[in-house]
């Protein structure tokens, strides 16, 4: 793999993200500006909630003048008319009422709802194709996509359960509270307060202890979501080794953490549960034998007694789920700050302040004195190196793997950037560091040694290099990659779905489709890595021609370890241990009878690139007798 071995796999940087997590109340205020926006939509909706529990209230009020007016002698006309045609329609009218307000407050926001997870969901897709290669080169991509999913959820859970549960709840207890006091004696709202006191105490104190089981559950679950994505994504390898025994293994080993993680979670939430319903019990026996001692001693109705337990019912109903709620409240904001961190981990590869796009004007590339390490401190991979791709000319670059070749192409499409005081890459005069990366990258077309295509149509994928392309211009830069043939031979023609990362393709028919899409784009600057390495010499040749014909007038840099693919280039740059041997001509460098001869010489005595790949191995070390 040419992009692992030029750059010997870049070493992972110490982990940019926060060691600690924000708290909670600091997630939610990360939350509110997205939130800000439909302010006006939730201001409508807490008045509908409001509305809704009011009228929730009024039930157990109504259900007591209901019972009290029952007293009256059975068959007269009285309670014939005045209690059906009275109570029972307004006792209905609140039920109504409260089933209306709240879908009335469910509709207005879900707007809001909707649009706040659309704007987050939105930035962090931006945020995470910003980032730079080594933070790619470093994802899990199971895990990450898994942190990614459930922070989108939380806003939605977060909005529901504070909305829709704990606000309402809140609310009814301040109504009930109040209406306990003020129409019986204080013992019933005292009653109710210690009982609620008691079960927010116990519900919010074993949630939080709960807390560390529920995010080791959740981690485990991200990681065995990880191995089972990586294992599926490597599918040919593992078949290659015939490891599905393997792979079966270390999964199941996941997923049996994960099962002990769960029952523990479980054995938890059921102490959690019962501790709840020993409070509620005991609140509810102490409110009913209040409330009988006052109806048996006449300070009480038969209404009043049925007021109070409906009251309590209807109050402690919610609070059931307590305990659910304040743990799906706090995983949501762990999970929504998991993302939010993910959100705010800084850019290597930034514009910077003041950027402006490249202006390409004749299309000069010139690398000068540049310097570059993977990592502060770690193995240099160039050393002070400096040539230049003149205008409408193709400039190849040779060496051994491992050399730097590949790691030119990265720097000038601005994956990673020349550090400051070591030298610079320059586009028509314009340090690339200081123009916009859109801009730059909109100027440069590659063709990768490793191609990678989406899980879609050949079409899609070859007009992939210009989405607003035709169905004709996809043809013709096709049928100039020499892959036409093959897609109309196809049963589905254009219209073939090339599998997971193009995996239903030959080598040769994806690096065919890579050609075709850059031709497509048809840049003033194009890098060819290795374009046809994985082509039989037939159809090499026929590209090569095609290559050649779309790099006229153009800047290109190639690099290659066949020697044959570059013979017609301007200028050949020979790179060994990050430096330059040697550059000229083919021609030149054939009579100079320096590195390239002895390297042309192995490649036709030893049968192409395996000679050369023995030069190399035999190299004692870097020759700079024609080096500038």
């Amino acid at each position: 793999m040419r992009a692992a071995a030029d750059s010997s796999r870049p070493p992972p940087p110490a982990a940019s993200e926060p060691s600690a997590r924000r708290s909670d109340w600091g997630t939610l205020a990360r939350l509110m500006p997205y939130l800000w926006r439909y302010r006006w939509r939730v201001g409508l909706a807490l008045s509908f909630m409001v509305a809704a529990k009011v009228a929730n209230v009024g039930v157990p009020l109504l259900l007591k003048e209901l019972v009290d007016r029952l007293s009256i002698a059975p068959g007269s006309v009285q309670a014939m008319l005045v209690v059906p045609v009275g109570l029972l329609v307004a006792y209905g009218l609140l039920r109504l009422s409260t089933s209306l307000f709240t879908e009335l407050r469910e509709l207005v926001f879900a707007k809001a709802t909707e649009g706040t997870t659309r704007s987050i969901a939105l930035q962090v897709f931006r945020h995470l194709h910003a980032m730079s290669l080594r933070f790619h080169l470093e994802r899990q991509t199971g895990g990450m996509t898994r942190d990614i999913e459930r922070g989108t959820k939380a806003v939605q859970s977060l909005f529901s359960y504070s909305l829709y549960s704990i606000l309402p709840t809140l609310i009814e207890m301040v109504l009930v509270l109040a209406l306990l006091g003020i129409k019986f004696d204080a013992w019933f709202a005292g009653i109710t307060a210690a009982a609620l006191v008691a079960y927010i105490g116990f519900t919010v104190a074993v949630t939080e202890w709960r807390t560390q089981f529920r995010r080791q559950l959740n981690e485990l679950d991200s990681k065995a979501h990880s191995r089972a994505i990586d294992s599926l994504l490597n599918y040919e390898t593992v078949k290659y080794f015939n490891n599905e025994e393997y792979e079966a293994r270390r999964y199941d080993e996941s997923l049996d953490r994960l099962r002990r993680a769960a029952v523990k979670s479980q054995r938890t939430l059921s102490l959690l549960n019962a501790g709840q319903q020993l409070i509620i019990a005991l609140a509810l026996i102490a409110m009913l034998w209040r409330a009988t001692e006052g109806v048996v001693a006449g300070r009480m109705t038969l209404g009043d007694l049925v007021m109070v337990n409906a009251f309590m019912i209807q109050l402690y109903v919610p609070l059931n789920f307590l305990g659910v709620i304040y743990r799906e409240l706090k995983q949501g904001l762990a999970d929504l700050d998991k993302m939010f961190v993910l959100l705010e981990r800084e850019r290597e590869v930034a514009d910077a302040p003041g950027a402006r796009p490249l202006a390409v004007t004749q299309g000069r590339v010139r690398f000068e004195n540049v310097s570059f390490a993977y990592e502060s401190g770690g193995r240099p991979i160039l050393h002070d190196l400096s040539f230049e791709i003149p205008p409408g000319r193709t400039v190849a670059v040779v060496g051994p793997s491992g050399a730097g070749k590949s790691t030119l192409a990265r720097l000038l499409y601005r994956f990673y950037d020349v550090p400051a005081g070591a030298g610079r890459i320059t586009v028509d005069g314009q340090d690339i560091r200081e123009v916009t990366q859109a801009s730059l990258r909109a100027a440069i077309g590659i063709v990768p040694q490793d191609t990678v295509l989406f899980n879609d149509t050949v079409a899609y994928n070859i007009g992939y290099g210009r989405p607003s392309a035709t169905p004709a211009e996809i043809e013709g830069a096709a049928r100039s990659a020499h892959i036409h043939d093959f897609i109309a031979g196809t049963p589905q023609g254009y219209a073939t779905m090339v599998g997971e990362r193009g995996l239903k393709l030959s080598g040769g028919e994806k690096q065919r489709v890579a050609i075709a899409r850059t031709l497509l784009k048809n840049p003033p600057i194009l890098i060819f890595d290795e374009a046809t390495s994985a082509l039989d010499s037939a159809n090499e040749r026929a590209i090569q021609a095609e290559l050649q014909s779309a790099a006229r007038g153009k800047t290109a840099l190639v690099i290659a370890h066949r020697l044959s693919t570059v013979v017609d280039a301007h200028e050949i740059v020979v790179l060994e241990h990050g430096r330059v041997a040697e550059r000229g001509s083919h021609a030149a460098l054939l009579a100079h009878g320096g590195v390239y001869a002895r390297m042309w010489q192995l490649q036709h005595a030893q049968g192409g690139a395996e000679g050369v790949a023995a030069h190399w191995a035999q190299s004692p070390g870097p020759s700079l007798s024609t080096a500038p």
